[in-house]
């Protein structure tokens, strides 16, 4: 007996690049070439490895594993962002493997709140008090982008709740941005969110030439005493991290899973509850970038690249983090012209607060000007200050731009 079905329709990701309309075949292989070259980037560390090769793969396997589903609609069993009526969410949540995990996870914040966590419990706070004047001025700078984005997104046609999350870029902070961009502009958190780890991966690659281009040789290669770093007490660490945690939420409430997700990490840190750190900075941290990466990657199809508003998102991204380096040297040099040349400028860089990279490219920009020039420590307390400063700017931006667009 006859079958009239051709065999190769059995090959239905192949199959289905017949169905699609060109344009949408063209992206679907232009994203796998792109996975490809985010795993390839990730495994020669030119790229951060944690995220890129878990998102280049999750590229990859949603646009290339296109099937024919209910009524002859092409679909893949990945993940669907858009799904929000209960009947189809519960229908959804049976069949594609990665939906609880976007449900559970990603729809409320949760998995930014896990990172915060992870990130709280690895992060080192003695140079933030002991120079905190310094860290949180210099954290203020570097918040150019984020401020000076938001209205020439609204003058590029966003709304101003999608000029306030493309903006949150300019902070650095990919945990921030994934929160804000749910709260403000749910229907672009995917392109937003993507456009922000992509961009933050770029750090490395893109700061260092910003800095040879703003800061003379002379002065990255400027020498500071490790050893003059005030000593701080765990217990004053302590204390700050659960003050801190509290006055900050009790200004921002919306902002609040943030803060208190960060700063227990810190206050486990600090009271020594070695078995809480090593879970937090361990299996929580890793586990959540991991999926982080992996589901966002799984989010890329070829339907949300053909949004209009991607390419634009793109530039407005580049944008926000090009002013907020720039915004964080300015910071830097006047450190440097108010201390009489005892500040390295290069921390400036750090303020932009994607803790510890952007701490790391001023120690390595440092050095490569002066192989004694050890600023590590005083980086590190203008990249923590940063993470505070745009988590206040998120708090702000959630509760006061809906206003804007006659939101409650």
């Amino acid at each position: 007996m006859g079958v009239d079905f051709p065999i190769w329709q059995f090959f239905q990701g192949l199959y289905t690049l017949t169905l699609d309309d060109p344009l949408v075949a063209g992206v679907r292989f232009l994203l796998i070439g792109l996975g490809f070259l985010l795993i390839y980037l990730g495994y020669r560390k030119t790229l951060e490895p944690l995220l890129m090769i878990p998102m280049g793969i999750g590229m990859i396997g949603v646009n290339a594993g296109v099937l024919i589903w209910d009524a002859g609609q092409t679909a893949n069993l990945f993940v669907n962002a858009l799904v929000s009526e209960p009947e189809a969410l519960l229908k959804v949540l049976q069949i594609d493997f990665l939906q609880p995990i976007y449900t559970f996870t990603f729809s409320n914040g949760l998995i930014a709140c896990l990172v915060f966590m992870g990130i709280g419990a690895i992060t080192d706070l003695d140079y933030l008090l002991a120079r905190p004047l310094m860290s949180m001025m210099i954290a203020v700078a570097a918040e150019l982008g984020t401020i000076l984005t938001l209205p020439i997104a609204v003058a590029a046609g966003l709304a101003p709740n999608e000029a306030a999350s493309i903006a949150l870029v300019g902070g650095a902070d990919g945990p921030m941005v994934l929160y804000g961009s749910l709260r403000l502009a749910p229907q672009l958190f995917v392109p937003i969110t993507v456009v922000a780890y992509l961009y933050l991966s770029l750090c490395y690659a893109g700061y260092p030439y910003l800095i040879k281009l703003l800061i003379p040789k002379r002065l990255r290669g400027v020498e500071m005493d490790p050893a003059a770093v005030p000593e701080v007490s765990a217990g004053k660490k302590f204390a700050f991290g659960v003050i801190a945690m509290g006055v900050l939420s009790l200004l921002f409430p919306v902002a609040a899973p943030l803060f208190a997700s960060f700063f227990v990490g810190v206050a486990v840190k600090e009271a020594g509850v070695t078995r809480y750190v090593e879970f937090l900075s361990g299996p929580v941290l890793y586990g959540s970038t991991f999926f982080l990466g992996f589901v966002l990657g799984a989010l890329m199809n070829a339907q949300l690249i053909l949004d209009s508003k991607v390419l634009l998102l793109l530039g407005l991204g580049m944008l926000a983090l090009l002013l907020s380096g720039i915004g964080g040297l300015i910071g830097g040099l006047l450190y440097y012209k108010v201390s009489r040349g005892k500040v390295n400028p290069l921390i400036g860089i750090a303020g932009v607060s994607c803790v510890p990279t952007t701490a790391k490219v001023a120690q390595k920009c440092a050095s490569e000007s002066n192989v004694f020039a050890m600023i590590l420590p005083y980086a590190m307390g203008p990249c923590v200050a940063g993470v505070i400063t745009t988590a206040i700017i998120t708090g702000i931006y959630v509760t006061g731009v809906p206003h804007l667009v006659g939101g409650p």
